[in-house]
């Protein structure tokens, strides 16, 4: 390993967009517990990064309405360059995560940062986060709910859109 190339500390921050209820919910509601509706992001190069339903977008860390994160993971460090990032992700924002494209099963912020993730440290984020959508989908209750959820694009107030929001 080269000591003279500098690497980049790369975090997921992980928000509980329930703010708790989901944990006192589920039971009854889905017949499973969920310890929360997870929210995601990226923190790298002193920027949070996010996709939502404007595509993909950016802020000071914690800088959303959303506040703070719940959690804090430190996923380790990278050696690509924030240039080389910032491309990535223009890329990114005019093809796979442009703001039209979001599901919030399939396709949501929390598939933004695992794919993030992995291309900076070659680390998946929690399948606690990733299995969510499945195991919500796998109850009655999470059928029934689906065409109104479907529906729903999430974006956190409060970021940047870098790559200029809906391209369609």
């Amino acid at each position: 390993m080269d000591k003279n190339i500098p690497r980049y500390n790369v975090q997921l921050y992980i928000y509980d967009l329930s703010r708790g209820m989901a944990r006192s919910l589920s039971p009854i509601m889905l017949g499973k517990q969920l310890d929360g509706i997870w929210h995601t992001a990226i923190v790298a190069y002193g920027d949070e990064f996010f996709f939502g339903g404007e595509g993909i977008s950016s802020c000071s860390p914690g800088g959303t309405m959303l506040g703070p994160p719940d959690t804090v993971v430190e996923l380790g460090e990278t050696e690509v360059t924030e240039e080389i990032f910032m491309d990535y992700l223009s890329s990114l924002g005019e093809t796979t995560y442009r703001g039209d494209r979001y599901r919030l099963f399939e396709h949501n912020c929390n598939t933004f940062t695992n794919e993030v993730a992995q291309f900076l440290t070659g680390r998946t984020i929690p399948s606690y986060i990733t299995d969510l959508p499945s195991e919500v989908l796998s109850t009655p209750f999470g059928q029934i709910l689906r065409p109104i959820l479907d529906s729903i694009h999430i974006a956190p107030p409060g970021g940047n859109v870098i790559n200029g929001g809906r391209n369609l």
